[in-house]
């Protein structure tokens, strides 16, 4: 008897994956629509913090490749902290 138990996938290997939408708000309530009919996918709205949160990690984060790749110059930690 062939084992076919490679076909089972183990909870632990599923994988989320999270999207960040920018959507014209008189297209958002269609396109909620749409993903809430979607058995698997969970959709929810962000609140305006929330939001702000999301898109100052990712201006941070496009710094942070610049000063890796050399193209911008970081500030010592000791600077950030006087400021504080």
């Amino acid at each position: 008897m062939a084992d076919l138990s490679f076909l089972v996938e183990p909870a632990y290997l599923w994988i989320i994956m999270k999207v960040l939408l920018d959507i014209k708000e008189d297209k958002a309530h269609l396109v909620m629509e749409l993903l809430k009919d979607l058995r698997y996918v969970k959709a929810t709205l962000l609140t305006d913090a929330k939001e702000q949160i999301f898109t100052d990690r990712h201006e941070v984060m496009g710094e942070l490749k610049l000063i890796k790749a050399g193209k911008k110059r970081g500030r010592p930690i000791s600077a950030l902290l006087n400021e504080l």
